[in-house]
């Protein structure tokens, strides 16, 4: 979601940051050559990215064995996204972080859009599996859920990065198919289960995103996040009317914002709701 020096020496030799940001816009390899034309696997269609994570995108026959690999660039990758953030990955910050000239990444990937559909499908990591046994597909969904979360949580920046299809890198095809085995025995048409995965798959972006954003908006203002809570309803009595907004007035009075929420409170009554409302949709099938 492509030759090749490495070392600190290598580094030095190779292009300037500027013909960096060159290949990085343009999308060409060192040859200027497109990913595609590299492909000897036969897979012809297959947009490059796909056909690297899949491992079906063959490097050219002729010229040494590259010293790099695909696995250990878009691991360098997601190593920099964590530590410095999405804005700090490029080719040749990954390369740096490698002891590679930024160049020898291109026999692997061809541009940095190609990289980060890489990172994103490596950031979600191993599917949790279909349904263990005795579960049932509400708790078997639930999990999958979670387990959505925790992935989100490990690498906040992975939401930040545009969704630019349907589901078709191998870790995503791997979560698309163990949620849907969770449904297997619900009732629901195909069309009602791929419903149920966006739906799903929808909260945990969404949620995972306020939440980062909300706890950088706490960390700027230097406060705790209960500190930071009671400082909102404190601005908010200063500046409302009760007579213009008795609702909030009543609700800021109810205490909520004396103290913060658990960390996992909003996803739990989220999911829970989202969970009440497929089973209606379950049993209503049913007939029960």
């Amino acid at each position: 979601m492509a030759g090749s020096s490495t070392g600190p020496a290598g580094a030095a030799a190779g292009p300037s940051a500027e013909e960096t940001d060159r290949a990085d816009a343009s999308g060409a390899d060192a040859s200027g050559a497109d990913a595609s034309v590299n492909d000897a696997s036969g897979q012809a269609g297959i947009p490059g990215t796909i056909a690297a994570a899949w491992g079906v995108r063959e490097r050219p026959l002729k010229g040494p064995k590259p010293a790099l690999s695909l696995p250990r660039i878009v691991t360098a990758a997601v190593r920099v996204a964590d530590a410095e953030g999405l804005d700090a990955v490029s080719m040749g910050r990954v390369a740096a972080e490698l002891g590679a000239a930024p160049m020898s990444l291109y026999r692997h990937v061809s541009a940095k859009e190609e990289l980060l559909g890489l990172m994103v499908d490596a950031a979600w990591g191993d599917s949790p599996g279909s349904l263990a046994p005795g579960e049932d597909w509400r708790a078997g969904l639930s999990r999958w859920a979670w387990a959505l979360r925790a992935a989100a949580r490990r690498h906040p920046w992975a939401v930040r990065i545009p969704i630019s299809g349907l589901p078709v890198m191998p870790r995503e095809v791997a979560w698309f198919e163990d949620a849907l085995a969770c449904m297997r025995a619900t009732g629901l048409t195909e069309a009602r289960k791929a419903s149920v995965i966006m739906l799903l798959s929808g909260y945990v972006r969404n949620l995972a995103t306020t939440e980062a954003d909300i706890e950088a908006a706490v960390r700027t203002s230097g406060l705790d996040p209960s500190a930071w809570m009671a400082s909102y309803a404190d601005l908010l009595k200063r500046l409302t009317d009760p007579q213009r907004f008795p609702a909030l007035t009543a609700f800021i009075a109810s205490g909520v914002f004396d103290a913060a929420d658990g960390p996992d409170d909003e996803f739990i009554f989220g999911l829970d709701r989202i969970l009440d409302g497929i089973e209606t949709l379950i049993n209503t099938r049913a007939g029960r």
